[in-house]
């Protein structure tokens, strides 16, 4: 190892109050979905008042935005949390049933709230008589915000790390991941895949869209934004999986990988897995937007 980077002394409490023989605490992680979807709720503020970047009118008024958030907030947290279930460990919840409501105690999954969110657009469009492709258009802006926060939150909390590195950026994260690395190096480094994720699903892909939507009239073209956010995820999430550490539950020996399916030598892992169909999903949306 050439070089690497001392991991920050950041705690994953922002601030901590004890009442009542009870401490409250305020987290990196809940922080960054409360100020991503304030500033996506922003975005979307700024689109509906923009006439000239809509095909005809824009699809709502801003003042039904406060049903639309909420309908947004309960599918992230019903569909991340039964995907975290259903995708990683359906046999421990299986198992103690009664520990799928305790989301206190983390476990949501990226794939199972976006499956959410799909459910709940799709609910408040019948609902409120809004064109489908429109308002999915105008989520896929949104969102980037919050995933750029949450990952740099999982940075925060040192958890969902990379792969040990020899590269110079590697970090040295502290608790499990130190541990795990006992048996290959003493305090190794690791990449910092949650800034990999961060940069790629959030920076660089809310950017595109943003430039799309705002400069290239992409709203006018329905299913557009929606098809590059699908494929932008994607992509951006089955290269990181290369180098970010497998989920434990599928490490066993001979598959140090993590794949979830192996097959003579090669597979690919869950993250890489539920990628797949958002990838293709998303280029034909792309393609179907191009030829209306």
């Amino acid at each position: 190892m050439f070089a690497a980077i001392p991991f920050p002394d950041i705690g994953p409490e922002i601030v901590s109050v004890t009442l009542f023989d009870r401490t409250f605490a305020l987290r990196w992680y809940a922080m960054g979905y409360i100020v991503g979807i304030f500033l996506g709720w922003q975005l979307i503020k700024y689109a509906l008042r923009r006439a000239d970047i809509w095909r005809n009118d824009p699809p709502m008024q801003t003042s039904q935005l406060e049903d639309l958030l909420t309908y947004i907030v309960v599918g992230v947290i019903a569909g991340g949390r039964l995907g975290y279930v259903l995708f990683y460990k359906p046999s421990d919840f299986l198992a103690h049933p009664l520990d799928i409501i305790k989301i206190w105690e983390g476990g949501l999954s990226f794939h199972g709230g976006f499956l959410g969110v799909i459910v709940a657009v799709y609910l408040f469009s019948r609902r409120n008589k809004i064109v489908l492709s429109e308002l999915a258009d105008i989520i896929a802006i949104a969102a980037t915000p919050a995933i750029l926060l949450v990952r740099c939150a999982n940075f925060i909390n040192a958890e969902l790390w990379g792969r040990p590195t020899d590269l110079p950026w590697g970090v040295i994260f502290p608790g499990p991941a130190a541990q795990s690395c006992a048996t290959i190096l003493e305090d190794c480094a690791r990449h910092p895949s949650q800034l990999y994720e961060a940069g790629l699903e959030g920076l660089l892909l809310g950017t595109v869209l943003m430039v799309l939507a705002f400069r290239f009239g992409a709203l006018k073209k329905p299913w557009l934004l929606t098809g590059v956010f699908f494929a932008g995820y994607g992509m951006a999430r089955f290269l990181v999986e290369f180098v970010r550490q497998p989920d434990a539950q599928f490490q066993s020996v001979g598959n140090e990988l993590g794949l979830a399916f192996l097959y003579n030598g090669w597979g690919l892992t869950m993250g890489q897995t539920l990628t797949l169909p958002m990838i293709f999903i998303g280029l034909a949306l792309v393609v179907r937007a191009r030829r209306s």
